[in-house]
């Protein structure tokens, strides 16, 4: 019983800080894939309702045609995100990897405090680093389109149907 009040005690904090406080403009992401366990990553700064599979939101033709995208911009769309994509993974791995380290903590008879709080200050702090990976990605993106395309981008528009990766 101890053992589950500390868990949700040190994890209420977290849970809570994954909580979107409000919505956020749609935008491109590489979605973070969710950890074995009861902690779940933050979204990406500004995840987009209206996105392809692997974030390639630039492939639906639906949103591509609705925001006026041209060859020319779906093509440096494409390189931006395969420049970046690598890093994403990496950083999202390392997330995946500290929350990991945590879990055989959390299960101990009696957790060691400075441990486990050492520990979520490590998650936190890749958490940290995926979402700044993520938002030089979407800086990227930003100027690759104009104000108008971007302002359209943002708008609920037509789910685009599912593609392979």
């Amino acid at each position: 019983m101890k053992k589950i009040m500390l868990l949700s005690l040190l994890l209420t904090p977290l849970a809570l800080m994954a909580q979107p406080a409000a919505p956020v403009p749609p935008v491109a992401a590489v979605p973070p894939v969710a950890p074995h366990g009861s902690m779940k990553p933050l979204p990406p700064m500004g995840r987009q309702r209206t996105m392809a599979p692997g974030g390639r939101w630039w492939l639906d033709p639906a949103t591509a045609e609705r925001i006026g995208l041209t060859e020319d911009q779906r093509a440096k769309l494409a390189e931006i995100y395969h420049a970046n994509r690598l890093r994403l993974i990496d950083v999202n791995a390392s997330l995946q990897k500290e929350q990991l380290i945590m879990e055989p903590m959390m299960e101990a008879d009696r957790p060691d405090q400075a441990q486990v709080l050492a520990q979520i200050d490590k998650i936190a702090q890749a958490r940290a680093e995926l979402e700044k990976a993520n938002a030089r990605m979407l800086f990227g993106f930003r100027g690759v389109l104009s104000q108008e395309q971007w302002k359209k981008l943002q708008q609920p528009g037509p789910r685009p149907k599912a593609r392979t990766l």
